[in-house]
């Protein structure tokens, strides 16, 4: 008798779960764990925001989101990945903050005919000629930012630049970035090791005897801290100016204000986003992000928002239909969705075609430490390698 009745309950539970599941699932990978995690949880919170503002629903459709964690690891973001498209089925993979887990990862995306949205990594290879037709963004491609950040350094006359940055994927294809459009003279150049390396003085006295007028770096997360730290401990401010992309940010600014290293403010970095742009889609979201999650997000966050959102406009433009392979593939080439950096267009290796803004280290109405805009220094900007990629 007991037997049967726990069968039976059994039973009633797992029809009960049936019930429950999901029409739709859709994979996420990011990094929850290890010191890298601090991006990837300001990337997961926005992702439930998203899908608060959502009410749970794209098309009509009840959705379910399987966060995966990749340990900040290319094999493991690949292991997840896998699990993600053979045993849980999803059309769709999205995340990945990473340009080494991304590029470990698409093969199993694209051989499945599935769906990737990234909403942080941008290698130039899947920008250039290994471009795929199921591979879109709601970032940018890495050199992009830099590139702005190369713009910005020709105009304000800077002659010369001592080069920094992890040796990795991105890292390298943030330096290319900004030597594509800075046309002083490169002082000297560093990679340096990823992502252990939280060290930065001997490269920072390098740095300080080549003479330059400037240094440019390109540290994410918990090394961007690390860095801005040594930078003033060395004295650097005032005598070469600092000058970033993805070092400086709502997840680090905090920190940095916590600790009182008041040579960041006022420093500038490139970027297609920021909490000021004035609009209304930005304003909601600034907004109901500081009051959940009572801090301001980063860039990380307002990507990870925007993909849950382009994601919203293809499933509602085929009725919630996920076997609708070519019907999804025209929306997400729309982008016909309210993004938080405002309109833009998608080209041809799908990345984002955009604006990319000069923002300022400043100290808000209520004392913290955020950002604003300065200027515009590119419009409607395409990355450099949309022109290898075959697709049109």
């Amino acid at each position: 008798m007991f037997k049967k009745t726990g069968l039976a309950a059994l039973g009633l539970a797992l029809m009960a779960t049936s019930a429950l599941a999901a029409d739709i699932k859709i994979g996420y990978v990011t990094t929850l764990t290890t010191p890298a995690a601090v991006i990837g949880n300001d990337m997961k919170d926005a992702v439930d925001l998203a899908m608060e503002h959502l009410g749970g629903q794209m098309g009509g459709k009840s959705v379910e989101i399987i966060f995966e964690d990749d340990g900040f690891k290319p094999e493991t973001g690949k292991q997840k990945t896998d699990k993600l498209v053979q045993q849980d089925n999803v059309p769709i993979v999205a995340g990945y903050i990473w340009s080494n887990v991304l590029l470990a990862s698409m093969k199993t995306v694209f051989d499945e005919g599935r769906f990737l949205i990234s909403s942080n990594a941008g290698p130039s290879q899947v920008a250039g000629n290994l471009c795929n037709q199921n591979f879109f963004s709601t970032s940018w491609q890495n050199d992009q930012t830099p590139m702005a950040m190369g713009e910005v350094l020709k105009q304000q006359g800077v002659k010369s630049l001592y080069l920094m940055g992890p040796n990795y994927a991105a890292g390298k294809d943030m330096l290319a970035g900004v030597e594509r459009t800075f046309k002083g003279e490169i002082k000297g150049k560093d990679l340096t090791k990823w992502p252990d390396q939280l060290d930065f003085s001997a490269e920072l006295a390098k740095a300080k005897a080549s003479g330059a007028e400037a240094i440019f770096v390109f540290y994410p997360g918990k090394a961007g801290g690390a860095f801005i730290q040594q930078y003033q401990q060395a004295g650097l401010k005032g005598s070469m100016d600092l000058y970033s992309v993805f070092t400086v940010d709502a997840i680090s600014l905090p920190k940095l204000q916590a600790a009182k290293l008041e040579g960041v403010l006022g420093s500038r970095m490139t970027q297609e986003w920021d909490p000021t742009l004035d609009n209304d889609a930005n304003k909601k979201f600034v907004s109901s992000f500081r009051e959940k999650y009572k801090r301001y997000p980063s860039f990380y966050a307002a990507q990870a928002y925007d993909t849950i959102n382009l994601i919203n406009s293809a499933v509602t433009a085929v009725g919630g239909d996920m076997s609708n392979t070519d019907g999804l593939r025209v929306a997400f080439k729309a982008a016909d969705y309210g993004s938080v950096r405002g309109n833009y267009t998608v080209g041809n290796n799908g990345m984002p075609i955009q604006n990319f803004y000069l923002r300022e280290v400043v100290t808000d109405a209520d004392g913290n430490w955020t950002t604003k805009v300065v200027k515009t220094v590119f419009e409607s900007h395409q990355d450099p390698y949309a022109a290898e990629c075959p697709l049109k």
